[in-house]
């Protein structure tokens, strides 16, 4: 998996862009921060025991298809 990238999230009313860096974060050795460029939004997803990508912690209000979206561009 990527150590750190550039990714895209799609936002309610345009594309919101941002990095991604692997980070240690509350136990989980392999968690993903996003920040994006502005610094409005931050993100920080890991996969669960069983595997499941999961939403750690980050700003609110937050789309819920981010999780699935970041994720996929991590692997």
């Amino acid at each position: 998996m990527k150590e750190q990238f550039a990714a895209t999230l799609t936002g309610s009313d345009y594309p919101v862009e941002g990095t991604v860096n692997k980070i240690n974060f509350d136990g989980y050795e392999n968690a993903y921060e996003f920040e994006s460029i502005d610094n409005n939004l931050h993100l920080i997803i890991a996969r669960d025991d069983d595997g499941n990508w999961i939403r750690l912690a980050g700003t609110e209000p937050f789309l819920g298809s981010w999780v699935d979206e970041l994720a996929g561009q991590i692997v």
